[in-house]
């Protein structure tokens, strides 16, 4: 028996990396998953993923930033799987500059998609959590959210941002029997942390890499199916009785500052 065995949940962002990684864990576990992202390309990577191991899937692109596209997304899962459970905000996106040489669209497009964003997923799905008897919201915030981090304003602001909200909508919320945590990641292996070689598009200079890690207490980056675990235990009955939480998972980043 699955953990999300009869459930349903959306994810967003889930062509790549933590997305996902989450979309896939909980397909394993007997959710019936929404995949969606703006991108239709890895989404439908994501899908395949999910049908090929026997999960039940369906697909929906969208932008989370606009009220319409959240709706959309949440009404595919109404009209697919007949309701929603779970909602997972981690669509975000990274757009760095130092502070004055920033510009206000950097600023708007990171702030947007990263909260924004899920606010308007959040605000469209509730609802119908609700009517469910209850279920789960997740938002995704930073280390970076955290503690700041050099070049990234828009972004630090962002991923802090969704800890407030998190906070307003668990107390909001729980009378509904609905559960809002944040999880707080650190450096985690996607294609935005890969070594960057020559002619890549993403990943950091080989020499800022290792810097990263060794500020790691533990000394590894995580992976994408360590935050997918914690994204399980928060949105099964072993975590029924977490709610208003921000967790990180960074390895003891955040603990070092103290230290």
């Amino acid at each position: 028996m699955g953990r999300l065995n009869g459930k349903v949940a959306v994810i967003t962002g889930s062509g790549r990396g933590i997305g996902q990684g989450i979309a896939v864990k909980f397909a394993q576990e007997g959710a019936a998953v929404v995949v969606c992202d703006l991108d239709a390309g890895p989404a439908q990577e994501t899908v395949d993923m999910i049908k090929n191991a026997g999960g039940k899937v369906a697909l929906c692109t969208g932008d989370v930033t606009k009220r319409e596209d959240a709706e959309k997304i949440i009404k595919t899962a109404l009209d697919e799987f007949g309701g929603i459970d779970t909602l997972v905000n981690n669509a975000g996106i990274t757009m760095d500059a130092i502070l004055h040489k920033m510009s206000e669209k950097q600023w708007d497009i990171v702030v947007d998609v990263s909260l924004k964003g899920s606010f308007l997923m959040s605000r469209a799905a509730a609802p119908h959590i609700k009517e469910r008897g209850g279920g789960t919201i997740i938002n995704f915030a930073s280390v970076a959210g955290l503690m700041g981090n050099p070049g990234q304003t828009n972004y630090s602001s962002a991923k802090a941002g969704n800890v407030g909200l998190t906070l307003s909508m668990a107390r909001e919320l729980a009378g509904d029997n609905i559960r809002v945590n944040v999880i707080a990641p650190g450096f985690i292996n996607t294609r935005m942390t890969q070594e960057k070689k020559e002619g890549d598009t993403l990943g950091i200079p080989k020499e800022l890499r290792d810097a990263a890690i060794a500020a790691i207490p533990l000394k590894r980056p995580g992976e994408p199916e360590d935050l997918a675990n914690m994204v399980l235990f928060l949105c099964s009955d072993e975590g029924n009785y977490l709610t208003g939480q921000v967790i990180n998972m960074d390895g003891g980043l955040y603990m070092k500052r103290f230290m």
